[in-house]
């Protein structure tokens, strides 16, 4: 009786660390996932707009824009939480302190592009600039960031797939956005900011499925 109660308690702290430890992993798997099914659930339930001309932004000024916001909001938030839990567990080499700081602030500036909309009729100006200028500027800073990290990621054990990929998604990332800012992408810029926005949601996606395997694997190993 005694040795079953011992058990259990055993299998409750072991479940509640489990769930503690894997916020970090679990909140970057659900972020993109939010973000993706909100933009398509707006976007086709507006007739007459288009995923591949207008523009992301544009959503918002429609009858479901609340929906967008608040998608783009929690993966604002969400994206914190995973930061944070980067932050301990991946090893510091160079340029860590200004990835994570960086990749932080994307968190941030993706609650502002939620809060102030693109300009529009009766919108103060400073919303349209303010809009504007995080919209572009996500776009630089989320390259710079994981760009940034992927030093720490090559130096940290079984996060050697995830360097490789990190250059990937980075330079392509550094890519879209120059030709978003010196190109024009007239008749499907809804289309190139989402194959943008796609690029980043999907690193996050793949490096937090990583991370959440990885913390299973190492709950999973006896305890001495």
């Amino acid at each position: 009786m005694a040795a079953n109660t011992l058990s259990t308690q055993k299998l409750t702290s072991m479940s509640k660390r489990l769930s503690v430890n894997n916020v970090p992993a679990i909140v970057g798997i659900v972020g993109p996932v939010v973000v993706i099914v909100g933009d398509l659930a707006a976007s086709l339930s507006i007739p007459g707009y288009s995923l591949v001309r207008d523009s992301v932004s544009s959503l918002a000024l429609t009858s479901a824009g609340w929906l967008q916001s608040i998608c783009l909001l929690a993966m604002g938030l969400l994206l914190e939480i995973f930061v944070a839990g980067l932050f301990f567990n991946i090893r510091k080499a160079r340029g860590f302190y200004a990835g994570i700081v960086l990749l932080a602030l994307c968190g941030f500036v993706l609650m502002l592009i939620a809060t102030f909309h693109m300009d529009h009729p009766g919108a103060p100006p400073i919303d349209g600039t303010i809009h504007t200028i995080a919209s572009y500027g996500l776009g630089l800073l989320f390259p710079v960031a994981i760009l940034s990290l992927a030093p720490s990621f090559k130096s940290t054990p079984n996060w050697k797939n995830i360097f490789v990929y990190t250059l990937v998604a980075g330079v392509l990332a550094l890519a879209l956005i120059l030709g978003a800012l010196l190109a024009e992408q007239q008749g499907w810029f809804g289309l190139y900011e989402r194959i943008i926005i796609l690029n980043a949601l999907v690193w996050v996606e793949v490096v937090a499925v990583h991370f959440l395997r990885l913390l299973l694997r190492q709950e999973s190993k006896p305890q001495s």
